[in-house]
């Protein structure tokens, strides 16, 4: 989320650009919503290359499996946290005043 909070602060302007040409309050909340969604979900994907990368060295020692509905409950967890932790910054963003935006920096 704080990641989020930093982007949209770093493209107030831009942001203040694209509502005064007429961007609605949904596009800018879909942009930083997928955005959100897609850095989460890229981080469950590397936790979850490296724990079947783990998964195989233990099972040299122990028997261990990974299971492919595990694997999709995890990629689908990932992509919830990213939607929600990126609702807030992105409602922030959307509500922003075009002239505020434009002002700021």
């Amino acid at each position: 989320m704080n990641i989020m909070f930093v982007s949209v602060k770093e493209r107030t302007k831009e942001i203040g650009i694209r509502k005064a040409i007429g961007a609605k309050r949904r596009a800018i909340l879909g942009q930083f919503l997928t955005e959100s969604a897609i850095i989460c979900l890229l981080g469950g994907l590397v936790g979850l290359i490296l724990a079947i990368i783990l998964s195989m060295i233990v099972n040299q020692f122990l028997p261990t499996s990974v299971q492919v509905d595990t694997v999709i409950l995890a990629i689908i967890i990932s992509l919830i946290t990213g939607i929600i932790s990126g609702f807030a910054p992105a409602y922030s963003a959307a509500k922003l005043d075009p002239v505020e935006a434009l002002r700021y920096e």
